[in-house]
Parts: C-alpha cells; sequence; structure tokens
C-alpha cells in the first residue's frame, strides 16, 4: 500500500514552514523529519508513525489508540503507530504532530 498522500498533506499543513524540516521517502510512507530526526509519517501501511520520548511509550499505548511500532519483530521503544480512524480530525492529527515534532526538536540535529 503506497501512503495517504492527502493525510501527508495534511501533516504538513500541520508542521508548517520551518528552515530544519525536511520530507523523506522512508518505511514506506513519507516521513517528515526536524534537524534530520524523524518527527512523523504518513505510513505505507496507513495511519501514521510517530516518534516519542521512549519513556513516554508505554503510558501513550495505555491511554491512546496508538501500538508500538514493530520492525522485523521487535517492538521500537518510541516510536508508534497511531490508524488512520484515530488521525481523521484535524484536532486529533494535530496532537500527534505536536507531540512529534516536539520530541524531534529535543534531539540533537543530525
Amino acid at each position: 500500500m503506497a501512503y495517504d498522500e492527502a493525510l501527508a498533506a495534511r501533516i504538513r499543513d500541520r508542521i508548517g514552514a520551518a528552515p530544519d524540516l525536511s520530507e523523506k521517502k522512508m518505511f514506506g510512507g513519507l516521513a517528515f523529519l526536524i534537524g534530520g530526526n524523524m518527527a512523523v509519517a504518513a505510513s505505507g501501511q496507513g495511519g501514521i508513525l510517530v516518534r516519542v520520548d521512549p519513556e513516554e511509550s508505554d503510558a501513550l499505548v495505555a491511554g491512546t489508540p496508538a501500538e508500538p511500532m514493530e520492525m522485523r519483530g521487535k517492538q521500537m521503544a518510541g516510536w508508534l503507530r497511531v490508524p488512520t480512524d484515530d488521525v481523521a480530525s484535524d484536532e486529533a492529527l494535530g496532537e500527534w504532530v505536536e507531540r512529534g515534532v516536539g520530541y524531534a526538536r529535543s534531539l540533537p540535529a543530525k
């Protein structure tokens, strides 16, 4: 499945213009990077991938519709998958985008 271009456009609108923003095709989707660090992506499997503080992963999985991202059968701490239905509203998408961008900005630029 190709990533949802309309969802990618919604993410782009939420992030806005930033001098350290870049876009890159990765994980079968379109990732938005801040200072070279992935913040959020329109996933090729549907929905979005969000990078968060690994210390907050378990609480976010317990209290939101997010699920841990798995790569090669291994859960990746700090990487969450949020289903399409759960980012249907601009408000819901905005919360996840802000969370991902905030975490990416906290990391050293690459």
